[in-house]
């Protein structure tokens, strides 16, 4: 296949490698003014020392644990073996700071960045409190780790999730964009979609114009590459039949709020109105948080409500039945005994 990117925003891995890191993303190199993302691979036994900057940081393990010593702080993040094997723990470097990553076995580890004005203080972020989210349903089913979604975990600008889509669906879908400020309806976010695919294999990404001369993107994706997104329609991400796909997203803007609010396009938004008539997808969750009580899932409605659709259809099956039933009788006691 031959990718189609107008804009140079498809990043094939090792094309933004630099230094110590596997991919490296910066405002400065996006052409933007917020987000960043970093994935550093560490040998074991080896450390890595960074400066913030004007930026808000969190570390989070793609494959492996470490340290992370910042602010006078020490976190031992647990980590995990990879992106599909459960959810992780991580840690909040604030602007202004310097941190020390370090690893004993060696990994793989996300620094996952924006811009910001407020330093917070650095902070720990267990598993346990991740919530799993299960998004859409159907062919659309996905799982959404909001480990730094606006409304789970404190920043000032930054917001992060990981999002799984089993083999053979669809998610980022509908398409959907936040590229202008509309209070209420649609926050400015630019966006970093890095991709990892289950035991090799590839996935598609595209990102469609949301103006004239907007970002157009369509993308075959492996383990390792990156999308960058500005602007435009972005959707769908389908991962391959037996090959699960994992994405982390990143996102900051210059809103005064820190929000996700998004717009479908208005060609495909109409799919979320199927989703209350079908069930989840029954492989997820793929995994849920070691010690969570509940995954936290907006598709259980979904679910219940496709079951209670396929019981009143049952129940004005049966109720045709009774009636017909009652019909033949009626019919028969009028003509009398043959």
């Amino acid at each position: 296949m031959s990718d189609h990117d107008d804009k140079g925003r498809y990043l094939p891995a090792g094309s933004a490698a630099e230094g110590p890191y596997a991919l490296r993303i910066d405002p400065e190199q996006a052409g933007w003014g917020y987000s960043s993302l970093r994935v550093l691979e560490l040998a074991p036994g080896a450390s890595h020392s960074f400066a913030a900057g004007d930026s808000e940081w969190i570390v989070l393990p793609l494959s492996g644990g470490c340290t992370v010593h910042t602010q006078g702080e020490f976190f031992e993040l647990q980590g995990r073996e990879s992106v599909f094997s459960g959810v992780t723990d991580f840690a909040y470097v604030p602007r202004d700071a310097h941190a020390q990553i370090a690893s004993g076995a060696g990994g793989r580890f996300a620094l996952a960045g924006a811009k910001c004005e407020r330093r917070l203080p650095a902070r720990y972020g267990p598993a346990p409190e991740v919530p799993v989210e299960l998004r859409g349903s159907g062919s659309c089913s996905r799982q959404v780790n909001n480990f730094a979604a606006a409304d789970t975990f404190d920043c000032d600008k930054l917001i992060a999730v990981e999002v799984l889509t089993p083999g053979g669906n669809w998610s980022s879908y509908p398409p959907h964009k936040h590229d202008e400020h509309r209070p209420g309806v649609e926050s400015e976010l630019e966006e970093i979609y890095y991709f990892e695919i289950d035991r090799g294999g590839i996935g598609y990404h595209r990102v469609s114009p949301s103006r004239p001369g907007g970002t157009d993107v369509l993308a075959e994706v492996r383990t390792g590459d990156a999308v960058l997104i500005p602007d435009g329609w972005h959707g769908p991400s389908i991962a391959p039949p037996g090959r699960d796909m994992y994405y982390l997203n990143v996102m900051a803007g210059p809103g005064a709020t820190r929000e996700w609010l998004i717009c479908d396009h208005p060609e495909h938004g109409w799919i979320r109105d199927t989703w209350p008539t079908q069930s989840v997808d029954p492989r997820l969750p793929l995994y849920e948080a070691e010690g969570a009580t509940q995954a936290v899932t907006e598709a259980e409605d979904a679910t219940q409500a496709a079951r209670e659709a396929e019981d009143a259809t049952q129940a004005a099956r049966e109720a045709e039945d009774a009636t017909q039933a009652a019909t033949e009788i009626e019919a028969e006691t009028e003509e009398g005994p043959r």
